[in-house]
């Protein structure tokens, strides 16, 4: 049975909370330590405040095996973390030669003087193992207290992970047995979260205990990310593969890819497949439909083209859509928009044609065509397949969203058509 190896990462420095700097350091260090088996249970964010880093740091003492730390190792006043876990861990500072001279040489390297204020860089709690920072000022600090591994390193980036890489990843090999973390995600569209859980809740309930499953929704998907903790890699990666055979044909309508697919690359794969392509007329998303498909690349081979005819007038002259259509039933309608998928697909020579129009707001709504209303279709040359959305009140996510439920309408059809 394996050990869990738990983590807290505590990202210190005013800016991080006025919001001036985005913390990207806690994002990197967790994706490091799960590929070790560390488990990252907390990430904590304080000031330059000794109040709250002491809080901070107790609380980390009493919950975790390892403390990973980043910032205020700074020359200046407002730098507290060598100071404020010299009196957490009832130490003082002294003078390291070992970093004295490294900081020296750091500094004569690049033409400058070491001055005062960067000596007391080599003044360090007395209790730590100075671990050498070869491309910047601010020495690593490794401590062995509390029942914990704690390791304070710069915020700086660059530093951060050349610590981490170089002292922190091995040292934390060394020190523990660690596990095996393995995760595989099942990404699906077109069915909300409380739906999903309801077709796969007794495939859920039989999970055994060493493999988790959470739901992960964002803008029209849900992705299921199973994890599975274990000692042998080979084995918890055939366990959790043989999970995720039995969660398959439950909800194998919805699944578009797995891991690092994204919708428009899963639907650039079964073009290929099929040796299709596909032409836009988009009108409420104006063109970012089309931006997701040639993100990718390799598109040219089954994307042929796209039109953005956002004024009427362009989608008669353009496109052809009958001015009569467009008089009688508007821009947002379902005549419309099969006549623009229609009409793109034929002017492209493409195999489908998939188009939007819309009311994206925040303005232009009516009592019949309120903000959010959007028609989207797909002809495949034989059926124009239409799909009726109310969104929300934002413009970006009503775009957003309809570029989702476009592309798994394309998807549904491609997938129709070959069955």
């Amino acid at each position: 049975m394996y050990q869990a190896i738990t983590a807290e990462i505590v990202s210190i420095g005013d800016e991080l909370l006025y919001g001036q700097i985005l913390d990207t350091n806690s994002k990197w260090i967790s994706e490091e330590l799960d590929r070790i088996g560390v488990r990252v249970v907390r990430k904590t964010t304080v000031g330059d405040d000794q109040a709250s880093m002491l809080q901070a740091f107790s609380s980390a003492a009493q919950k975790v095996d390892i403390v990973l730390m980043t910032g205020g190792l700074g020359p200046t006043k407002d730098d507290l973390t060598k100071n404020v876990l010299s009196h957490f861990f009832g130490s003082e500072l002294k003078l390291f030669p070992e970093a004295l001279e490294d900081v020296r040489s750091l500094f004569e390297s690049r033409g400058r003087a070491l001055s005062a204020t960067n000596r007391n860089q080599a003044y360090l709690p007395a209790n730590c193992q100075y671990i050498k920072n070869a491309v910047g000022t601010a020495p690593g600090m490794w401590f062995e207290e509390k029942g914990s591994i704690w390791m304070s390193m710069p915020g700086v980036p660059h530093e951060m992970k050349y610590l981490m890489e170089k002292a922190v990843i091995p040292r934390l090999k060394d020190k523990f047995t660690l596990p095996v973390i393995y995760h595989k995600l099942i990404k699906t569209v077109g069915i909300g979260e409380s739906w999903l859980s309801d077709i796969i809740s007794d495939w859920e309930r039989q999970l055994p205990s060493h493999i988790r499953l959470a739901y992960l929704p964002s803008l029209g998907e849900v992705k299921l990310r199973l994890t599975g903790f274990g000692t042998e890699q080979q084995q918890i990666t055939s366990e959790v593969e043989e999970q995720i055979e039995g969660l398959l044909p439950l909800i194998a309508p919805y699944v578009y890819g797995f891991n690092t697919d994204s919708l428009a690359s899963a639907i650039g794969h079964l073009l290929v497949q099929k040796r299709k392509t596909v032409a836009l007329a988009e009108s409420c998303s104006g063109g970012y439909i089309s931006h997701l498909i040639t993100g990718n690349a390799g598109s040219s081979e089954y994307f042929n083209g796209a039109v953005v005819p956002y004024h009427n007038a362009f989608k008669a002259s353009i496109l052809g859509v009958s001015e009569a259509t467009l008089a009688r039933k508007g821009a947002v309608s379902e005549e419309t928009v099969q006549e623009m998928a229609k009409k793109v697909r034929l002017k492209f020579d493409a195999d489908y044609g998939l188009s939007s129009s819309g009311i994206a707001g925040p303005g232009g709504g009516t009592a019949s065509k309120p903000v959010g209303l959007v028609w989207i279709a797909c002809d495949d040359g034989r059926t124009c397949h239409t799909r009726k959305l109310q969104l929300t009140q934002d413009r970006t996510v009503n775009i957003q969203l309809t570029a989702v439920a476009a592309l798994n309408l394309l998807r549904e059809t491609i997938i129709q058509k070959s069955e």
